[in-house]
């Protein structure tokens, strides 16, 4: 049995400390920091003026009651509602969610568009800088980078 844990323990120390497994750790751990700079965003700096433009309106208290036993309740705002055991319709929640989902998912194009770029831009420098054609060292030949053997004296390249 001790043997089994030592396995399973060894098993997975290796998991845990492969470079993707910490790699993806580090995205999660950032990703996560990231969502709440952009809930901020949305919260604090994108839906109050929105909502001064279209009236004064606050997002966050936009809500339906649902009406019990046919009689509709009216509270001044959501915690009033839910403190009185009313079921409500949070729409306004909803929209300042969707809004900072579309603003991650923009975010996230954005950053790997970039990404995308800069690997292009490597992939099309080191076949830039990569010489076309080297020499045979045993006729002295040009010869095509890619070729394993000289055509002309079929020697192998390296």
């Amino acid at each position: 049995m001790l043997k089994k844990v030592r396995t399973w323990t060894e098993e997975f120390k290796t998991f845990a400390m492969r470079g993707n497994v910490i790699d993806m750790a580090v995205g999660i751990i950032i990703g996560a920091a990231f969502g709440k700079i952009v809930d901020s965003l949305v919260k604090d700096v994108i839906m109050p003026p929105l909502g001064w433009l279209l009236g004064k309106v606050d997002f966050s208290q936009l809500f339906i009651v649902l009406p019990v036993d046919g009689i509709f309740e009216k509270y001044p705002s959501i915690e009033a509602a839910q403190a009185a055991g009313a079921v409500t319709i949070n729409y306004g929640l909803f929209i300042n969610t969707l809004i900072s989902f579309v603003l991650v998912a923009f975010s996230v194009f954005l950053i790997i568009k970039a990404i995308n770029k800069l690997r292009a831009d490597k992939t099309e420098s080191d076949a830039q800088s990569a010489p076309a054609t080297k020499e045979c060292p045993h006729c002295f030949s040009t010869v095509d980078a890619r070729a394993t053997r000289c055509p002309n004296c079929t020697s192998e390249l390296n």
